[in-house]
């Protein structure tokens, strides 16, 4: 039987022994393919991901991490066990739901940026929002496009804007909705490790200044080190966790992961 989750209650967190839970697995397992082809890339993990705190999840190649993402972010079903984000279980929802969780209550950033090359960069950050035909808080958003440095880029279409420049208008299209969650997959991955730099800064001032929750997928230990948390896979299961990362202390505990 699949335990359920459990918040933490008032007197908790205002004892600071616990922040509130953004997303939450228990008995994470996910496995692909049949009998001499199963592979087990979740095996019964147990996670959960504080509110207005960025947290990095690594380890090496095969580990898990990018399907212990999709699966938190609702874009891959769990073979068993349980995922959710804020008090509601992914697996009690149906596909309308579950895309309408994904449009309302979470973000995303990919490294390969996504945006729509028709559009230009207030149209790509906008999208989502107009296509679900929500309105938009004008201040909050004039405040996003002001934090990530495009006001004066507004107009231009993805083809007239640098990979950092496009990978801003990713980041401010998450920001955009104001989710409860910014899921980010190697966010710096196509970037100039300058640019990076940037965006990484960008995203640790969004959860200090703005309250936001963003986990991020990474290889790199720099990138980690912008996080408050660093979580750890190896062969599918959550091997250790790091609070205040140093990117030396990340690579000191990947290189004994074996990565």
């Amino acid at each position: 039987m699949t335990t359920v989750l459990q918040a933490p209650t008032a007197a908790d967190v205002a004892a600071g022994a616990h922040r509130p839970t953004a997303a939450a697995a228990v008995g994470a397992v996910k496995i692909y393919g049949k009998g001499d082809t199963e592979v087990t890339a979740l095996d019964d993990v147990d996670v959960r991901f504080e509110r207005g705190r960025m947290t990095a999840i690594m380890g090496p190649s095969g580990s898990g991490k990018s399907t212990l993402m999709q699966c938190m972010a609702g874009l891959d079903q769990l073979t068993a066990g349980q995922v959710v984000i804020g008090d509601t279980d992914l697996s009690t929802l149906d596909e309308r739901q579950l895309t309408r969780m994904r449009r309302d209550r979470i973000g995303f950033i990919f490294q390969s940026f996504n945006l729509i090359p028709t559009l230009d960069a207030i149209e790509n950050i906008t999208l989502p929002q107009d296509l679900a035909g929500t309105k938009l808080d004008r201040a909050w958003l004039d405040h996003v496009v002001a934090t990530v440095g495009l006001a004066d880029r507004l107009s231009h279409r993805p083809s007239e804007l640098s990979g950092g420049q496009q990978q801003r208008v990713a980041v401010a299209r998450a920001l955009a909705g104001r989710p409860e969650i910014i899921f980010a997959d190697e966010p710096t991955g196509n970037l100039d490790s300058r640019t990076g730099h940037e965006i990484l800064d960008f995203m640790a001032s969004a959860v200090v200044e703005l309250g936001q929750t963003i986990v991020m997928v990474t290889h790199d230990p720099l990138a980690a080190s912008f996080a408050n948390r660093v979580v750890f896979l190896a062969d599918g299961r959550i091997v250790d966790e790091m609070a205040d990362p140093t990117s030396d202390s990340v690579l000191d505990r990947m290189r004994g992961l074996g990565d």
